[in-house]
């Protein structure tokens, strides 16, 4: 009976959730129109041009959500707000084949007291020399995400839900700093990468891969398992069955809004480092597989859109367990974890957007410690599409209350969590 009352009032918060987003939104006039997202940035418009091959831009991103946890009494608490990105991009290039990138970041932009470690700071995120020699061969060289996985490569603003980061990180997305003890930050590492893309013929599509060395995982010889200061190794080959998708570089996005019509993309990627995880005493190799499936359908006659994203993920980190109580220990996940998420994006627009409701599950299987699971159901308002959109979604389950701790032992409550998220981009 009590399981049947859980259900029950999991079943009633879903529904206030999308009422209350529903009655936010239908207080402009009604107003049918087709499917209008547009997928082009606004900083376009902030672009400075002397030829077709010498140009410059500016623009700027900024995500915000609002949270109310449930508590140990069973309600939820006050809430609080969080500061998730705010972000200044800087993107130019010289000639036919030069380009450059900058973009800077307000890093852990919520710890923002005087004692907490480590402090909010505004810094460089991306700073990347590019050669683009042609489609089939160019060499991106500086701090740049490595290329592993969709949800990393699409970065927070480029998801199709705001919330996106759900299964284990690799290691650069696990650190939060560069340098000893650390292995990158946001997804980030000093390194070079290869990308391109073709068509093999054989079999209809576009093939694309990417491959790079980086830093990785740096430690002093006396603390951390990388004393010997080996590099890591990324690499993601994806294949296109239907039409190809066009992003800068080896970047992706999560959905297109039907703006690139069916979309199928099975991509697989991997990363490697010696000495890559552990502790100085108890370290081992790390090495990650992952493995994301992307299609997207719009369907006939203006019936909408529908967009599915999975993601498997499976990592080995042999460390003993003996890691995890000593001070320098990089104790990176090691087991396997999969998420999937399903969206509808309806095709009339409802006073300045376009209604997008979704639902995700993800499960997280360590080795060494307890399982965690999170059913998500929420509701995206499309503005103009990863412009401008607001979210509301209902998260229940325990990766928050468990959180990126793997040792033996861990535990945590099954919570309910309700979040309304912001995202502008111009």
């Amino acid at each position: 009976m009590q399981t049947r009352n859980n259900s029950l009032k999991a079943e009633i918060k879903i529904t206030n959730l999308y009422l209350i987003l529903l009655f936010i939104f239908l207080l402009p006039a009604f107003q049918a129109n087709a499917a209008d997202v547009s997928m082009k940035p606004i900083s376009d418009k902030l672009k400075v041009k002397t030829s077709e091959t010498r140009w410059i831009s500016l623009g700027a991103g900024y995500r915000g959500t609002g949270l109310w946890t449930e508590n140990l009494n069973g309600n939820l608490d006050s809430g609080r707000y969080s500061n998730d990105n705010a972000r200044i991009y800087l993107n130019g290039q010289i000639n036919q084949y030069l380009k450059f990138e900058v973009n800077t970041e307000c890093f852990f932009c919520n710890n923002t007291a005087s004692g907490d470690n480590p402090r909010m700071s505004y810094n460089i995120l991306d700073a990347i020399a590019k050669f683009e020699y042609n489609r089939y061969f160019n060499i991106w060289g500086g701090r740049m995400l490595a290329p592993t996985e969709r949800g990393e490569l699409s970065g927070p603003f480029f998801q199709a839900t705001h919330d996106a980061f759900k299964t284990p990180f690799f290691s650069q997305d696990f650190s939060t700093h560069f340098g000893n003890g650390g292995a990158g930050r946001y997804g980030r590492d000093d390194g070079v990468t290869f990308w391109g893309n073709a068509e093999p013929g054989f079999v209809p599509g576009t093939l694309g891969y990417a491959m790079g060395v980086f830093r990785g995982l740096e430690s002093s010889h006396t603390t951390g398992p990388n004393p010997s200061g080996t590099i890591l190794t990324a690499a993601r080959v994806t294949y296109n069955f239907l039409n190809p998708e066009k992003n800068p570089g080896y970047y992706t996005s999560s959905t297109y809004y039907g703006k690139a019509g069916d979309i199928l993309a099975l991509a697989f990627g991997m990363s490697y480092q010696k000495n890559g995880a552990g502790s100085f005493a108890h370290r081992s190799d790390f090495l990650g597989f992952t493995g994301d499936l992307l299609f997207e359908k719009v369907l006939p006659r203006n019936m909408g859109v529908t967009t599915l994203n999975a993601e498997y993920k499976q990592f080995y980190a042999g460390y003993s367990s003996a890691a995890f109580s000593d001070l320098n220990c990089f104790c990176m996940f090691d087991g396997k974890s999969w998420t999937v998420t399903g969206l509808y994006m309806f095709p009339t627009k409802i006073g300045i957007g376009h209604f997008q409701p979704y639902g995700r599950f993800t499960s997280i299987q360590p080795n060494r410690s307890n399982n965690r699971e999170e059913i998500e159901a929420g509701l995206n308002y499309i503005i103009d599409g990863f412009n401008a959109r607001i979210s509301a979604y209902y998260q229940h389950g325990d990766l928050l209350s468990k959180g990126l701790n793997y040792a033996p032992g861990v535990s945590g409550p099954t919570q309910d969590v309700f979040k309304i998220s912001f995202q502008l981009q111009i």
